[in-house]
């Protein structure tokens, strides 16, 4: 009688490595189209050598740009990597400098801060762990011995968790009151496209952005679970991933999220449908599948997972988890205060714009000089820290310091920011006679932002 197998063994049971190689194909060729787009519409510079000043996030202080030729030389540093992600070559270390280049230049400035920024950095970390390049790539061709027809069923179970958790704790960020009784902000953003062709008057519609609201929450929360069974699959990702996507690509210019999504989501197909792509690419290169090593479907025997593997992932899955609900360690209201917003999912959920009036004053003489944002600060930057209460504090840091350079000791920053949050009518974010020079960034809660009064947002 053979003994039971313990639970963590089904972790390490063996799996077709199929899905997992070409994700790794997929999600190369995505990074290195994306780069080379980055670099056609000048944006390097734009972004990372023209500013004057940067917003570095909390603790990362230290990083910062590298000059016009460094960060030239870090986005082409950036797509060797995705290169050679995608042709399996030097594979990890493909990964381990894709990750660096890449999670460097999001560190640099949160004004540039997107969801999908985060993402590729998570899973570039995740592909530097999973055997991805025993298939279809060049180390397996230089090395037939790394050949695997079967990969540890923990590896594809990180990333299709990690692509749930995505879709999911998007839809639960939209279970508020301004999405599902307001339509907000929907109701704002869809009318703007009613000379699409066909299709323009259907966005003029009040119910229409109630229906796509209430869609887009129900889609966030069901769709990994319609992913992952066999009935549902096919359709959802006919049915709702590609129109969800598309619809949202075509009316709401936001890059290659849409895209790297669909892609993504291919990890939640069977083996057998990435076998057929992997055979179709072998014939495309005129190529014929490897044959395996005969130790190969015996090195991942299921087994008891390894203690440190099951504590890696246990953790790194918590943290995943527990990082969405850090909101509610603040007070108030999440959109305007924005404290636990970034790295939780939370995609296009609020209309918000402001302007914001900076004063530095002289505390020898009473002299306060208002502050021209435009002389320190671009067009994006400027829009970013009228409505971000930790960027308002960074810009006054900014200001005190260059102030002191200029021989003014101790003086003193105040800020008048006028925000408007899903059609509500402008207010004060922070208490205007504060004096920001004197507050200190941090995880605490910032007392200094006015609270939200909490009307009906305009249009009801």
């Amino acid at each position: 009688m053979l003994p039971p197998r313990k639970p963590t063994s089904w972790l390490m049971r063996p799996v077709s490595a199929a899905p997992l190689v070409v994700f790794r194909v997929l999600f190369g060729a995505m990074m290195l189209a994306s780069i080379a787009r980055f670099a056609a519409k000048g944006w390097i510079t734009d972004l990372y050598v023209a500013p004057k000043v940067f917003f570095p996030y909390y603790g990362f202080e230290w990083v910062q740009p590298a000059g016009a030729v460094g960060m030239h030389v870090v986005f082409s540093l950036m797509a060797l990597g995705a290169l050679g992600i995608l042709l399996g070559a030097w594979y990890r270390w493909s990964a381990v400098l894709f990750f660096l280049a890449f999670t460097y230049v999001e560190l640099l400035d949160k004004t540039n801060y997107l969801n999908h920024y985060y993402f590729v950095s998570v899973v570039a970390f995740l592909l530097i762990w999973v055997p991805a390049n025993v298939q279809f790539s060049l180390d397996a061709r230089w090395q037939p011995q790394r050949w695997r027809a079967t990969v540890p069923q923990w590896a594809g179970l990180l990333l299709r968790t990690q692509m749930g958790m995505v879709y999911f704790f998007a839809g639960v960020a939209k279970l508020n009151p301004d999405w599902l009784l307001e339509a907000m902000p929907l109701r704002l953003w869809l009318p703007a496209h009613t000379d699409l062709p066909l299709l323009g008057w259907f966005f003029d519609q009040l119910w229409v952005a109630y229906a796509f609201s209430w869609f887009g929450a129900f889609y966030d929360l069901t769709i990994p679970f319609f992913l992952s069974a066999r009935r549902t699959r096919y359709w959802a990702y006919a049915t709702v991933v590609v129109v969800f996507h598309v619809l949202t690509a075509v009316l709401f210019q936001i890059g290659m999220f849409p895209y790297i999504m669909m892609v993504s989501t291919l990890l939640f197909f069977p083996a057998s449908f990435h076998e057929k792509l992997l055979g179709w690419g072998r014939r495309l290169l005129g190529r014929t599948a490897a044959t395996p090593v005969l130790a190969s479907e015996s090195v991942f025997a299921p087994v008891a997972a390894p203690r440190g593997l099951v504590v890696a992932l246990g953790l790194w899955l918590l943290v995943q988890v527990l990082l969405p609900w850090r909101f509610v360690l603040y007070p108030g209201d999440l959109f305007w205060s924005e404290q636990g917003y970034r790295f939780s999912w939370r995609v296009m959920l609020m209309e918000k714009s402001g302007t914001a009036f900076f004063y530095v004053r002289d505390p020898r003489t009473g002299h306060e000089t208002e502050i021209r944002n435009r002389d320190y600060l671009t067009v994006t930057q400027e829009k970013q820290v009228a409505t971000q209460p930790d960027m308002l504090l960074q810009f006054a840091h900014i200001l005190r310091d260059d102030f002191r350079r200029r021989g003014v000791p101790n003086p003193q920053v105040r800020a008048e920011a006028y925000v408007t949050l899903n059609g509500r009518s402008s207010r004060l974010l922070i208490n205007p006679k504060l004096d920001l020079a004197q507050q200190q960034e941090g995880f605490g809660a910032k007392a200094w932002i006015l609270p939200l009064e909490q009307d009906e947002p305009a249009g009801k």
